[in-house]
């Protein structure tokens, strides 16, 4: 049936995965509007559920994978590439780095620069620390690092690096299915393969669209501080409907004309706002202050990765670490094909070092400069930037650079950077979405790049009118989980796959349960080394 309506429309998908994606949607949305109280209310009790019973879970998967990356990085399988053995990587380290910034965090960024630092400095989750202090200063400046530092990247690294393995090494299609044909084998193909793309295609694009609600939230604020443009949902949906309609004449322009030149043309605005805020701010406080967060941030890392508010019975993780891995998660098959198409050629020691650490010092630098530049201006210049994003966390960054010289300018440049980062985010998803939705043999088609891009608008006008920042959260909490489980699964795939290229193996052998299996902790008697092993003992 699936097969005979998409030859039938002319589409260029998998119609399994392309229908009932597209039926769950739409199922969504045609819920969810016109029954917007009782969409809230559901969501809020599936959000409240996930967060009370596997919110334990979302902690310990993303710090085990932190670890299990750079044992993966560190250890024997280090030198295998994410290529034919002898490829060098496409692109040098300097270009490498520079296009890992734009792999979706502009948004991102924007967003919490200043307001998770001040909602923490004005509202502490630790019970002895009272708020508006040195102390909740240096706890909101931690935990900030550790939801945006490695524990992001690992969400974003480790998919990346499956991704690029499994396409560029052992030439499979480029979608996530692919990463589990070490356990799957040839059934990636069937039902089982497209499941895991839906739930990835579902993710990506509820993912983004809770991208696009937030930003249009700031930017609603924004345009009602520069413009007077009344805050209200009919503003939010003019402004997703205006950003739905750019993205989608961009996405029809295609990567070179349209999402290269806008993403080239942002992350210089971005610097410029950056390098503007470091200078004109407390430039000394700034500096110093950077080198102690990371010190700070490596001291605190191993108790705040586990930590789960067991002891406090409380409701802080659920609206900030719980909510705040799951939308990365969500983002994780997007995010995880861009870095993956720009790595090719990288020996997995490179590109683990270089995804986790380069990303990770300009987060950094970047909430160093804006939290600590807004922490300074409440504790020490009389504002009340901490109590104004209590109220309203959208208003934080437009209340920081008002306190800034020529703040009509620098926040009408942040509009900008916030509408082109929005429009990048929701274009290059919806590439990302028509790549999990197509045929590898099969061309992408422009219309059906525009329909994807259509139907994220769609979900994000959804969303907002179904409450706000707090449906943003619950959804994304509930929605995330599933790609969360599939991520644990997806380094044991990944260990399957490299513990057999490392003695010699193929992907067909590995399948056809011809490799031996792995030991602990992937160990392996010396005498059954293959190939790859044997290059590596050369190598040294």
């Amino acid at each position: 049936m699936f097969e005979k309506l998409a030859r039938t429309l002319g589409l260029s998908a998998i119609p399994q995965v392309f229908f009932i994606a597209v039926g769950i949607v739409v199922l969504f949305v045609g819920f969810a509007i016109p029954f917007n109280a009782q969409f809230a209310a559901f969501f809020d009790m599936l959000g409240a559920f996930t967060f009370v019973n596997f919110g334990w879970f979302y902690v310990l998967s993303v710090s085990g994978l932190l670890l299990f990356l750079i044992w993966i990085g560190a250890g024997r399988y280090g030198h295998i590439r994410l290529g034919p053995d002898g490829v060098g990587p496409e692109y040098g380290t300097v270009t490498w780095f520079c296009m890992l910034f734009a792999a979706g965090i502009g948004t991102i960024l924007m967003f919490w620069g200043v307001a998770e630092p001040m909602s923490h400095f004005a509202n502490p989750p630790l019970e002895d620390v009272e708020g508006g202090t040195k102390d909740a200063a240096r706890l909101a400046m931690n935990i900030a690092l550790y939801h945006y530092g490695l524990h992001t990247w690992t969400i974003f690294t480790l998919p990346a690096l499956a991704i690029g393995y499994f396409t560029y090494r052992q030439g499979l299609p480029m979608r996530i299915s692919s990463v589990f044909y070490s356990v799957l084998g040839d059934r990636i193909y069937g039902p089982v393969g497209w499941a895991i793309d839906i739930v990835a295609l579902i993710g990506t694009l509820f993912g983004v669209a809770v991208s696009v609600g937030l930003g249009t939230l700031q930017l609603n604020t924004g345009m009602n501080y520069l413009f007077g443009l009344p805050k209200n949902q009919i503003a939010e949906l003019g402004i997703v409907a205006g950003i739905t309609l750019v993205a989608s004449i961009s996405v029809a322009l295609g990567l070179d004309k349209g999402i290269k030149r806008l993403s080239e043309f942002n992350i210089i605005i971005a610097l410029v706002i950056l390098l503007f805020v470091a200078v004109t701010g407390p430039t000394l406080f700034i500096v110093s202050g950077t080198v102690q967060n990371i010190g700070a941030y490596l001291h605190n890392l191993p108790w705040l990765a586990f930590w789960t508010e067991a002891y406090n019975e409380g409701n802080w993780q659920r609206h900030w670490t719980v909510f705040y891995f799951a939308w990365t998660i969500s983002w994780a098959p997007y995010v995880g094909i861009f870095i993956a198409r720009i790595s090719k050629g990288r020996t997995i020691r490179q590109f683990v070092a270089g995804a986790l650490g380069a990303p990770l010092l300009f987060t950094v630098v970047w909430f160093s400069v804006f939290g600590m530049s807004a922490i300074d201006l409440d504790l020490n210049h009389g504002t009340d930037i901490a109590g104004q994003v209590q109220e309203d966390v959208s208003v934080a960054l437009f209340s920081f650079l008002e306190q800034f010289p020529w703040s009509g300018l620098i926040s009408t440049l942040a509009v900008i950077v916030i509408v082109v980062f929005l429009t990048t985010s929701a274009d290059s998803a919806a590439l990302v979405v028509d790549l999990l939705s197509r045929r590898d043999d099969q061309p992408s088609l422009t219309w059906q790049r525009v329909f994807w891009t259509l139907l994220l608008g769609l979900v994000a006008g959804t969303l907002l009118l179904g409450g706000g920042l707090q449906a943003l959260q619950n959804v994304i909490t509930a929605l995330g989980f599933p790609f969360c489980v599939l991520l644990v699964f997806m380094a044991y795939s990944l260990t399957r796959a490299l513990h057999a290229d490392y003695l010699g193996y193929s992907m067909e052998e590995l399948a056809q349960g011809k490799a031996p299996p792995m030991g602990p902790m992937g160990s392996l008697p010396h005498e059954e080394k293959g190939s790859s092993a044997k290059q590596e003992e050369r190598n040294e």
